[in-house]
């Protein structure tokens, strides 16, 4: 007799989490064990689903699974095909041209974070470029290396007239400025593009030799040129984001921004760190530390290469924010 009104109730609490509960779908145009996972997708559900007792959790959908080209994530998320995803400006080069300013050589040193100058001039600066949805994350690249195939790169002499693929514009002013002829392509397509020799080298982080496999099509390998670093965003839908419960958008906004674009950062150097040692441990790979006399030669051909982008993109008060001045 007393049994009916507890079961109305329960059914009740139940219909009532079902309808705030929600599973945010992630999407990942590379492979699961790629550094994004760890560091990102599963560290934001983690945080997430404890901060709001399984209310609000995030699925990874990898490989490409909700759309396999890497250069529609950002109108993946834009779209709602995912709630998140995460991609490179420079695919998109044009969309992104002031947050792009942050991959010029000589921009960041060598031991500043990225993150730290993106999100300094994303209010003022950027937020422009991310029409429809709200960065949960920006961050940059351990610093660019060559990644070449049967070619041992000591100056910009020895790049003249090979194919080098480039992630976006910025890259493309680099590779041109040291002689050598810019591919732009995504980085999935590189593997496939040094195997059979479409290209002879890559400008991009060493994490690509684990994350992307490239060490098994590269052999050499130049380090400590000022070639500059690539920029990633992790972006969710804006409606998505306004829907969310008070609650959850509370949980969302204590894990993004800084804390999540950090751990991205942190882990790309991390492994950038271990596929160096990775390659210097394999006899048949040459791994080129390039002195001081060599890394200048470096900086004197690409001098002119971040002031002139800046002057064409109007990017003289971006790059200041970015720099702290």
């Amino acid at each position: 007799m007393y049994f009916k009104p507890v079961l109305a109730g329960l059914a009740l609490a139940l219909s009532t989490t079902a309808v705030h509960a929600l599973e945010l779908k992630f999407a990942n145009f590379t492979p699961p064990f790629h550094t994004i996972n760890a560091s990102v997708i599963e560290r934001l559900g983690a945080e997430l689903s404890a901060a709001t007792d399984g209310d609000l959790t995030v699925r990874g959908y990898h490989g490409g699974e909700l759309g396999a080209g890497p250069a529609e994530q950002y109108v993946r998320a834009l779209q709602n095909v995912a709630e998140i995803s995460w991609g490179l400006p420079g695919y998109t080069s044009s969309q992104f041209e002031q947050t792009m300013i942050a991959e010029l050589p000589g921009v960041f040193p060598v031991d500043q974070p990225g993150y730290e100058g993106l999100w300094a001039a994303y209010d003022e600066h950027l937020a422009q470029e991310f029409p429809g949805t709200v960065p949960l994350a920006l961050w940059t690249s351990e610093p660019n290396i060559l990644i070449m195939r049967d070619v041992e790169v000591r100056s910009p002499a020895d790049l003249v007239g090979l194919d080098i693929r480039v992630a976006g514009a910025t890259a493309a002013d680099v590779a041109s400025a040291l002689g050598a002829t810019p591919q732009q392509m995504p980085i999935s397509q590189v593997y496939q593009a040094l195997d059979t020799g479409q290209i002879d080298g890559v400008i991009t982080g060493a994490s690509t030799l684990t994350d992307f496999r490239l060490d098994e099509v590269a052999d050499s390998f130049s380090l400590g040129a000022p070639l500059g670093r690539n920029t990633f965003f992790v972006v969710m839908n804006q409606e998505v984001y306004d829907g969310l419960s008070d609650e959850q958008r509370a949980a969302m906004d204590a894990s993004i921004g800084i804390p999540l674009s950090q751990s991205a950062e942190e882990a790309w150097i991390a492994a950038g760190e271990a596929a160096i040692e990775i390659a210097r441990a394999d006899a048949s790979n040459v791994v080129i530390d390039l002195n001081e006399e060599e890394i200048a030669a470096f900086a004197e051909a690409v001098a002119g290469v971040t002031q002139a982008y800046v002057d064409n993109v109007g990017g003289s008060e971006t790059l200041a924010a970015m720099s702290g001045d």
